[in-house]
């Protein structure tokens, strides 16, 4: 019996994410993969073609509807009701994300956003961020407000696939707003997984019926 033995080649450099340079330090996060069956190209184009509001799912479909319950709520006491969501929520090429900024991209590998809030609270407040630049919310450390930063990824899957990625992380430095945050957390981490996990499968599908001849 023979054993055939290969050389150890050098691990690949490591390479900054724009998620890391706009918030590299977090009190939470949360990562979603998939695989695509399609190359980096042609999921890349799924990627920015992708518009959140065509994520579907029964369940974030009803996440979303009892989300909507304190505005209902609130119609009922008299307040003005607020503005109807948008009909299309196109992550790229599209007017802004209501609450989010671009936190920039890389061609074929990443697009990045981020947001400012109290998205602890029953109806989030989200902070004025236009206008505001990346660096700007790098900086941003006004006491009682939280960040949000999320990003897509993209990575090579041997030769004809691609691993695409959905992280968010959160930062809350008050320490009253924090802890309000990290009881919110525990009740909504699970629809957040799952929705970005529908995000995930809404690219890899694109990404499929792309590649296929």
């Amino acid at each position: 019996m023979t054993t055939q033995s290969t050389t150890p080649t050098a691990p690949a450099a490591a390479t900054e994410m724009l998620i890391d340079r706009y918030l590299p330090r977090f009190d939470r996060t949360l990562v979603e993969h998939t695989v695509a069956d399609a190359d980096p190209a042609a999921t890349w184009q799924a990627l920015c073609a992708l518009d959140l509001a065509r994520v579907h799912s029964p369940l974030t479909d009803a996440a979303m509807a009892a989300r909507g319950l304190p505005d209902r709520f609130a119609r009922l006491r008299g307040r003005p009701a607020p503005a109807a969501p948008p009909a299309r929520l196109p992550l790229r090429g599209g007017p802004p994300l209501p609450g989010w900024l671009s936190l920039g991209e890389v061609a074929g590998q990443e697009i990045a956003l981020g947001a400012v809030g109290r998205f602890w609270q029953p109806a989030i407040e989200w902070y004025d961020v236009s206008g505001m630049a990346p660096e700007d919310f790098a900086a941003f450390a006004d006491p009682g407000w939280g960040k949000i930063a999320a990003n897509f990824s993209l990575r090579p899957y041997g030769t004809s696939r691609t691993l695409v990625s959905y992280e968010a992380r959160t930062l809350v430095t008050e320490p009253d707003s924090a802890r309000r945050f990290a009881r919110y957390w525990t009740l909504v981490r699970p629809f957040v997984g799952h929705i970005m996990r529908a995000a995930l499968a809404t690219v890899a599908a694109d990404a499929a019926r792309r590649s296929s001849p």
